[in-house]
C-alpha cells in the first residue's frame, strides 16, 4: 500500500438519545499502548460514566484491530465503532465513547445506531490525511531546462520541498513511490537528457496537512 488515510488531529462528538449522553473521542495512535493510555485518561476524566467503549485500528498489512463493548450488550457498541473506522478506510485511529446512562434503555438497535452517530462525529471533527509513501529526488537542470522542470512537476502536483538558483537551478521534489519511473522518464526526455537526477537512498512518507507539507523519515 502506497499511501493511507490516518487522523492528523483528533476531533470529539456527542449524541443524546432518551438522555442517554454519547462522547466520543478520536485519538492518532501508533501502538496499543498509546490508545490504552488515551483510555485511562478518558476513564478519569468521565468516572462517573457507566461506559467507556472503543475501537481501534493501528499498522497496516495486516492492521491491527481490536473493540470493547465495555459491559453493553455483545456487538451493539465496539462493533459499530470500530465499524465506523473502517468505512472510512482509517488506520492509526482510536475511538472511545463514553456513555451516561439517561435512564431509559435503547434496545440493541438504539444502541447501535448511537455508538455509530457519536464515533462518526468525532472522526468528522478530526482532521483526516493521505500520507503517501515516496521519496526525495533531487533535480539538477540548466535554466532552459528549468521550465519543462516546473511544468511537470505542476502537471503532476508534487510538492517541490526546496530550490537553489546558482549556476543550475537545484531542486528538491517529493514524489509518490508509483510515480517515479514515469517522473524521472518525462524530466529527462523534457530536458533532453541534461537534467541530473538522484534518488533520495531512504524512503519517506509525506502528506499536505494543515500547517504545509510534513515528511516522515523512516
Amino acid at each position: 500500500m502506497d499511501r493511507y488515510d490516518t487522523v492528523y488531529t483528533g476531533g470529539t462528538g456527542e449524541y443524546i438519545e432518551k438522555k442517554s449522553r454519547f462522547i466520543a473521542q478520536a485519538f492518532p495512535v501508533v501502538s496499543e499502548e498509546e490508545a490504552f493510555a488515551y483510555l485511562d485518561k478518558i476513564k478519569k476524566k468521565y468516572w462517573d460514566a457507566r461506559h467507556h467503549c472503543w475501537a481501534y485500528v493501528i499498522g497496516r498489512n495486516p492492521a491491527l484491530e481490536r473493540m470493547s463493548d465495555d459491559g453493553e450488550p455483545a456487538g451493539t457498541a465496539g462493533k459499530p465503532i470500530l465499524e465506523v473506522i473502517r468505512g472510512r478506510q482509517l488506520t492509526g485511529v482510536f475511538v472511545v465513547v463514553t456513555r451516561y446512562f439517561g435512564g431509559t434503555l435503547l434496545g440493541t438497535g438504539g444502541l447501535v445506531r448511537a455508538y455509530t452517530a457519536a464515533a462518526a462525529d468525532a472522526l468528522s471533527h478530526a482532521v483526516i490525511i493521505t500520507r503517501i509513501r515516496g521519496l526525495k529526488v533531487n533535480i539538477a537542470t540548466d535554466y532552459n531546462g528549468l521550465g519543462k522542470v516546473q511544468y511537470i512537476v505542476g502537471r503532476r502536483n508534487l510538492n517541490v520541498q526546496d530550490t537553489v538558483y546558482e549556476e543550475r537551478v537545484k531542486m528538491t521534489v517529493l514524489v509518490p513511490e508509483e510515480e517515479k519511473k514515469v517522473f524521472v522518464k518525462e524530466v529527462m526526455e523534457g530536458t533532453c537528457g541534461q537534467a541530473m537526477i538522484e534518488l533520495g537512498e531512504k524512503e519517506c512518507w509525506f502528506a499536505q496537512t494543515e500547517n504545509g507539507t510534513e515528511v516522515w523519515e523512516t
